[in-house]
């Protein structure tokens, strides 16, 4: 797995189980801010090599993403959020197994 991939799957798993915890409202735009980028890096690796992992990621920048904003409460935020850092979790295990 490349470097980058890897390191970029491992911020975005801190940042969104960071959101669990009470920040300020600064914190959740800057994870928005970063998550919007990190799905579109991963999106952008992953359009000719598994068209699943594409539209996962994809769809992930689009609903995060800070310009276009989608409420959904912070229950529900918090329910992705954990999703998103397991769906890292299992990227990274399947790519380390694949690898080997």
């Amino acid at each position: 797995m490349k470097k980058q991939l890897f390191i970029t799957k491992i911020i975005l798993i801190i940042l969104f189980l960071g959101c669990l915890l009470d920040w300020n409202y600064g914190y959740y735009q800057l994870v928005r801010f970063l998550g919007m980028v990190g799905f579109g890096f991963l999106a952008y690796e992953q359009y000719n090599k598994n068209k699943t992992w594409f539209y996962i990621w994809f769809f992930s920048a689009i609903l995060i993403n800070p310009i276009f904003k989608i409420a959904l409460g912070r229950e529900i935020w918090n329910i992705v959020d954990v999703v998103w850092a397991i769906l890292l979790v299992i990227s990274i295990l399947i790519n380390n197994k694949t690898k080997a």
